[in-house]
């Protein structure tokens, strides 16, 4: 997801997967009071399909531990994927795809069977599998007849169905990208930046992160950078 307010249509493509493809239903969502599942429209429909809401209180991790613990534990897989690689810190994306992967094929303790294979009904495959971010060469579709016929790229993920490999090209990449508001409206694509700034303005606004409010007489509001 690009922005929170994106979450309520991707739970509603995710149950109509999980609950066909299982036969079994969603009876409860606990979130964190996530501004992005208290919408008026999400809880509605919560409450619509018959879908407990389990919100727990402020400042208590612990007890949303399975998905804190798994969220950790993919942190901590991507950070040293990005540690013994050469790509930009921008390929996190691809790291974190490659480290669910990963986890979705091995066994754990906990059940007899991956949860690959528990989803697809099949073992997996570890055939495809190479060290993420390793050297790799491309064919060119396009070149002379004396040129090399591939090409020196890096590996980024995992195959998918059908089995294929994303790379990226090993070519100097500069991060010119502006580090201030007014760097950004005097830069030559100011009009992206604004629109970008606009964009994650009207996301906050339509999750109702904050409310508006009149400061109390003799207070002054706190600023920020």
């Amino acid at each position: 997801m690009r922005y929170k307010s994106e979450a309520f249509g991707r739970f509603k493509e995710y149950r109509l997967e999980v609950e066909n493809q299982t036969n079994r239903k969603i009876k409860a969502l606990r979130s964190d009071r996530g501004g992005e599942y208290l919408s008026g429209e999400f809880i509605d429909y919560l409450k619509e399909n018959g879908i407990l809401s389990q919100w727990t209180p402020p400042g208590t991790p612990q007890l949303n531990g399975v998905a804190e613990r798994r969220n950790r534990t993919l942190l901590d897989m991507v950070r040293s994927m990005m540690s013994f690689t050469e790509l930009p810190p921008s390929f996190w994306g691809h790291a974190l795809e490659t480290a669910v992967k990963l986890l979705n094929i091995s066994p754990s303790k906990s059940i007899p069977q991956t949860p690959y294979e528990i989803w697809h009904g099949k073992p997996a495959s570890y055939k495809y599998l190479r060290v993420w971010g390793s050297p790799a060469y491309v064919k060119r579709l396009v070149g002379d007849k004396l040129d090399s016929r591939s090409s020196l790229c890096r590996s980024t993920r995992e195959s998918r169905v059908p089995e294929r490999y994303g790379f990226v090209g090993l070519t100097s990449q500069l991060d010119n990208d502006p580090k201030t508001h007014g760097e950004a409206i005097s830069d030559i694509d100011s009009d992206k930046w604004l629109e970008a700034m606009k964009s994650e303005m009207d996301s906050m606004g339509s999750n109702k992160v904050w409310t508006l409010v009149d400061p109390p007489k003799g207070v002054r509001p706190v600023g920020c950078k």
